[in-house]
């Protein structure tokens, strides 16, 4: 029905930047929020950022000032520029969309398949 599909993690030095992005395809008629998660090992999941899809954004605490989400709705995708990462930032980056379906009718969150992103000191 709708699939999305991270790109962009990997390892980078502290200081380092690197941009996510995840792309939502199929039966898809609209997408209101879109965001990014993300979860270190032995934690919980918590939110990094979310656009709506009148480019409002939210950020959390711990990334305001480093991190911008942004997103093409032509291209049914969303961004996570991420600067000055800390080894604090390494976890597996999720995206999730909010969903409007062509078949069958409906609204529905998603949730992409995750991507890594390990930061060294």
């Amino acid at each position: 029905q709708v699939q999305l599909v991270e790109s962009g993690g990997g390892l980078v030095q502290a200081g380092g930047s690197l941009r996510l992005s995840c792309a939502a395809s199929g039966s898809i008629f609209s997408i209101n929020a879109m965001g990014w998660h993300r979860q270190a090992p032995g934690k919980r999941r918590e939110l990094v950022a979310t656009i709506t899809q009148g480019g409002s954004t939210n950020y959390a605490d711990s990334v305001k000032g480093r991190f911008t989400i942004s997103r093409d709705n032509a291209k049914n995708t969303v961004y996570l520029q991420m600067n000055s990462l800390q080894p604090e930032d390494t976890a597996v980056y999720y995206c999730n969309a909010l969903v409007v379906r062509t078949r069958p009718r409906g609204e529905q969150a998603y949730w992409g398949q995750g991507t890594q992103v390990t930061v060294s000191s």
